[in-house]
């Protein structure tokens, strides 16, 4: 049985999530990723005017004749959350941590597909795959997904973002709109996701905090790394150390971003302690302009 608290707090989030997807998400959600999914109908002999990069040449071949795939839009998305829990997630120096930030995001996410009569599923990651539940509808479903969200108690505590993307591309059989939601520390995941771009609508999701790229000058402090639990002595003072802090975090950002680049996806860049609207809203208005 849920604790009363824990339903207190589920409540809250899905009643403030709730508000900003009425007013701003629910809108733009479906104009911006209609069309991205169809599934094959039929085929039929090919006329003057048909797209030539729609013939089937299996058939052409069998029958001597040309023949063109049809396909028909699917009215109905399958979305999935594909969320980042490692140990780097608990971080926060502002508001908010970046795992409740996260929270709040998914919430919103799975709310706008499920006014929009579409499935959403969660599936929830470290350097191992935490909790995997499958797309559906309704509002109970939504709840479950926004208490998992919120209290799932991981086993591992580093990332793995290429096992997180081979899972996806092993359990979703049709495409899929995912929103791989992670600060992305970590590498070697290029090959998955050019796979898990082919077959699927892949939204990186950029979750950070502001001391990730600037640390302040307050003397000589202990930092534990979350995620392998190692621990350090840094003299914050040295403007040296605090200028070689900012420039790992720009490399780092930079090769990330470029890799996004190269594979041709466009990034939503979220920060703790910031509005969250405004840059999902933005992402949105882009995607439908363009489609």
């Amino acid at each position: 049985m849920i604790p009363r608290e824990t339903l207190r707090k589920i409540r809250r989030i899905q009643i403030r999530t709730s508000h900003k997807v009425d007013e701003l998400l629910a809108g733009n959600w479906h104009s911006a990723f209609k069309g991205r999914g169809i599934e094959f109908e039929e085929v039929r002999p090919y006329q003057i005017g048909d797209d030539v990069r729609a013939i089937d040449w299996n058939v052409t071949a069998r029958s001597g004749e040309p023949f063109i795939k049809l396909f028909r839009e699917e009215r109905e998305l399958s979305v999935q959350l594909l969320v980042d829990l490692s140990g780097s997630q608990n971080l926060g120096t502002t508001s908010q941590t970046k795992r409740e930030l996260v929270a709040e995001l998914g919430a919103m996410l799975a709310m706008s597909a499920i006014k929009n009569n579409d499935k959403v599923g969660l599936t929830l990651f470290t350097d191992g795959i935490e909790k995997a539940i499958p797309a559906r509808k309704g509002s109970r479903h939504v709840l479950r997904l926004i208490r998992e969200l919120l209290y799932c108690d991981p086993i591992g505590t580093g990332t793995d973002v290429k096992q997180a993307l081979e899972h996806v591309n092993r359990v979703s059989k049709r495409r899929t709109v995912v929103f791989l939601i992670s600060d992305f520390q970590d590498s070697q995941y290029e090959s998955a996701l050019k796979v898990a771009r082919r077959r699927h609508d892949i939204i990186p999701v950029v979750i950070a905090d502001p001391r990730e790229h600037k640390m302040p000058n307050v003397g000589l402090v202990r930092l534990q790394d979350e995620e392998t639990g190692e621990v350090i002595t840094l003299d914050t003072a040295s403007r040296k150390n605090r200028h070689r802090y900012a420039e790992l975090y720009r490399q780092q950002t930079e090769a990330r971003d470029n890799l996004f680049r190269r594979l041709q996806l466009t990034p939503i860049h979220l920060e703790t302690g910031c509005d969250i609207v405004e840059p999902l809203r933005k992402y949105f208005h882009q995607r439908e302009s363009r489609s």
